[in-house]
C-alpha cells in the first residue's frame, strides 16, 4: 500500500486534502466519499476491488506489505504458474515458456476466500494446533511417569535400606543423588521442548486470528498470496513436528533401579547401593493429518488398471553398473555408477552436465535439498554428501553399517543397512534410529509415502510395506511376474513401481498390496533394469537398465 493511504488520491492530485474512506487495490490509492461514488460507476473503474480504510488497518503488516505487481517488470500480475507456484506478469511469460498450467490469475483468485483451498488452510492450522497440544500432553505424561517412577524407586531404596546396617548410609545417599540428577536432567530436556511447543502454539494461534482479519478485509490477491505464504509456513511447521516425533527429543524416557544382590548378604564387599538406569523407547506419537487420512481412503480404492506410461525419451547414459538415480528440482537427472565409482549428472535433454569421480564406493543417489545429494556405498560404512553447485565432496557421514538403497524424508535419510535392517539418520545431528531389524541383502532399495515405507528384498523375491515403527502392513511376492526386485518408487496415489532385474520388467503394485500389473518388459527395451524413480511433482518416471539405456516416461493415472 502507498504511504499516503490516509488521503484521497484524486483529491490530492488537485491539491485538496480529503481523508480517504476506502482503498482501491487496482488504482493503488485511497478515495474520499464523493470520489468513491464516482469511482464505483465510472466505466474504467466500476469493477475495481475496494476495501474500507478502517478494515484495512486491521490487516497484518505482512499482508499490507505484499507486493501486488511484478518486482522485475513493475507490471500487474495477470497469470499464475502452477509449476513454479508463483504469480507472473505478461513479461514473465518468456521465462515460463516450458511451463504447463499457466492460468489467468483472476480465475484462480475468484472466490478464494470461500474456496476449498482457503478452508483447508484453516483446517490445517487447526490440525497443527491440535498436534502441538497432543504432543505437549504426551510430554507431560512422560514427566508424570518419571515422577511416579522416581517415587517408586525411592520407596524401593528405602525399603532395602532398612535391612542393612549404618555403614551403607553413604552409598544410599550417592544413589539418591544419581536418581535425582538423571530425573532432573531428562525433565529439563522435556520442559525445554514443552516451552518450544508452547511458543509454536502461540505463533499458530496468531496466524489463526489473522486469518479472520484477512477474510474480512484483505483483497482477493492479498488473500491468495498470503494463503500461499501460510501454506509454506504450515508445511514447515508440519515437517518440524514430524521431525520432533522421529528425533531423540521425543523418545520415551524411562528410569529404573537395580538393587545390588550383594546387599542381601550384608557383607563388607558391597561397594554401592545400586544404580539408576534409564532408556529410551521410540515415541508412539503420530501426527494426525486430515489430508493424509483422506488420501489414504482415495488410494485404497484407486484402480491400478488406469495407470499408463507414455515414452518421452530414450537416454544413453554411457554408463555401466547403474544402481542409483534421482531427479533434481531443475529437471536434471543424476545417475550413480557402481562399477566405476562415480556419479554423472545429465541435463533434461539427456546431454551431459558434469560428473564426479573418485568419491569412494557409489551405490544409490538421493537429492536431499540445499543443492546437495547423498551417495550411499553398499560395501562401506560411509555416506557421501556432494555439493551440486561446486561439484565437490561436502561431507562424509559414518553410519557404522553398509548402506544401499536410500530415500530422503523430512530432514532424514532412510537407508538399507544390510544386517541392521532399515535405519534412519538425521542429517542435522547424524543421530541414527532403527526402523526394522530384519536383515536385508546388499541390493535392497527403499522408498516412502505418507506414514509408510516400502523396501525390496531380492533374496526372498519380496516387496514389503511397513510403518516407521517396523510394523508390517503387507508383503508382495510372486516370482511368476517379479524376480530379483530392486529399485522401487511410489506415485501420488500410493501405487508402488518396482523393477524386476531378472524378469526385465516394471510392475505396479496397488497401495494395499493386493493387486499388480506389468507395465514394461523386454519389448520396451528393458534389459536387466536396476533402478527407477517417480517424480511426484512432474509425474515423470525414469527406468534405468544396468548398462547404457534409461527411459523417461510420462505417467497418466
Amino acid at each position: 500500500m502507498a504511504s499516503n493511504w490516509r488521503l484521497c488520491g484524486f483529491c490530492d492530485s488537485r491539491q485538496i486534502s480529503k481523508s480517504s474512506v476506502v482503498w482501491c487495490f487496482e488504482c493503488d490509492e485511497g478515495l474520499f466519499e464523493d470520489c468513491k461514488e464516482h469511482h464505483s460507476v465510472s466505466k474504467g473503474t466500476k469493477n475495481h476491488e475496494t476495501v474500507s480504510i478502517d478494515g484495512n488497518k486491521k490487516l497484518q503488516t505482512e499482508v499490507l506489505q505484499i507486493v501486488q505487481v511484478c518486482k522485475n517488470h513493475n507490471e500487474k500480475f495477470e497469470l499464475f504458474c502452477r509449476k513454479h507456484d508463483c504469480p507472473c506478469c505478461k513479461k514473465c511469460v518468456k521465462s515460463h515458456n516450458d511451463c504447463k498450467g499457466l492460468t489467468d490469475i483472476n480465475e484462480i483468485i475468484k472466490n478464494v476466500k470461500t474456496s476449498n483451498a482457503f478452508y483447508e488452510i484453516e483446517q490445517n492450522l487447526l490440525e497443527v494446533i491440535e498436534n502441538i497440544k497432543r504432543l505437549s500432553t504426551n510430554r507431560r505424561e512422560n514427566l508424570k511417569s518419571l515422577e511416579n517412577k522416581k517415587k517408586e524407586i525411592e520407596a524401593q531404596i528405602k525399603h532395602t535400606r532398612t535391612k542393612v546396617n549404618d555403614h551403607l548410609d553413604k552409598l544410599q545417599d550417592d544413589l539418591m543423588k544419581e536418581l535425582i540428577t538423571v530425573q532432573q536432567k531428562e525433565s529439563i530436556k522435556i520442559q525445554k521442548l514443552l516451552t518450544t511447543l508452547k511458543q509454536k502454539e502461540k505463533e499458530i494461534t496468531e496466524v489463526q486470528e489473522n486469518i479472520t482479519s484477512i477474510k474480512r478485509h484483505a483483497s482477493e490477491l492479498q488473500t491468495f498470496l498470503t494463503m500461499k505464504d501460510i501454506e509454506k509456513d504450515i508445511a514447515v511447521e508440519e515437517r518440524n513436528i514430524q521431525s520432533l516425533t522421529t528425533s531423540e527429543t521425543t523418545n520415551q524416557v524411562n528410569i529404573s533401579c537395580q538393587i545390588d544382590k550383594s546387599l542381601q548378604q550384608i557383607t563388607a564387599s558391597v561397594q554401592k547401593f545400586g544404580e539408576i538406569n534409564f532408556c529410551f523407547d521410540l515415541c508412539d506419537f503420530s501426527i494426525q493429518k486430515k489430508k493424509e487420512r483422506q488420501a489414504q481412503i482415495i488410494v485404497e480404492t484407486r484402480n491400478i488398471d488406469s495407470v499408463t506410461l507414455t515414452l518421452q525419451k530414450r537416454i544413453n547414459t554411457k554408463l555401466s553398473g547403474v544402481h542409483g538415480f534421482s531427479f533434481l528440482p531443475d529437471g536434471r537427472m543424476v545417475f550413480s555408477c557402481y562399477d566405476q565409482n562415480k556419479i554423472r549428472v545429465l541435463k533434461s535433454d539427456g546431454s551431459k552436465d558434469f560428473e564426479r569421480n573418485k568419491i569412494g564406493l557409489t551405490f544409490d543417489v538421493v537429492f536431499i535439498g540445499d543443492d546437495s545429494i547423498a551417495v550411499t556405498s553398499a560395501k562401506s560404512d560411509k555416506i557421501n554428501i556432494i555439493d551440486l553447485k561446486n561439484h565437490k565432496l561436502k561431507k562424509t557421514i559414518e553410519v557404522n553399517s553398509y548402506n544401499g538403497g536410500a530415500v530422503y524424508k523430512d530432514g532424514h535419510l532412510i537407508y538399507c543397512a544390510r544386517k541392521k535392517g532399515l535405519q534412519m539418520i538425521s542429517l542435522s545431528d547424524d543421530s541414527i534410529t532403527n526402523v526394522i531389524k530384519n536383515k536385508l541383502p546388499t541390493w535392497s532399495y527403499v522408498t516412502t509415502f505418507g506414514d509408510k515405507l516400502f523396501y525390496t528384498n531380492c533374496e526372498n523375491e519380496s516387496v514389503t510395506c511397513c510403518d516407521y515403527h517396523g510394523n508390517i502392513r503387507w508383503t508382495f511376492c510372486d516370482t511368476n511376474v517379479l524376480e530379483f526386485p530392486l529399485g522401487i518408487s511410489v506415485d501420488n496415489n500410493g501405487n508402488v513401481f518396482v523393477v524386476g532385474y531378472l524378469t526385465h520388467n516394471v510392475v505396479v503394485i496397488s497401495a494395499d498390496g493386493r493387486h499388480y500389473r506389468q507395465l514394461l518388459s523386454r519389448k520396451e527395451g528393458l534389459n536387466r533394469p536396476t533402478v527407477l524413480h517417480y517424480d511426484q511433482s512432474t509425474k515423470l518416471l525414469v527406468v534405468a537398465n544396468r548398462a547404457k539405456d534409461a527411459f523417461l516416461y510420462e505417467v497418466n493415472d
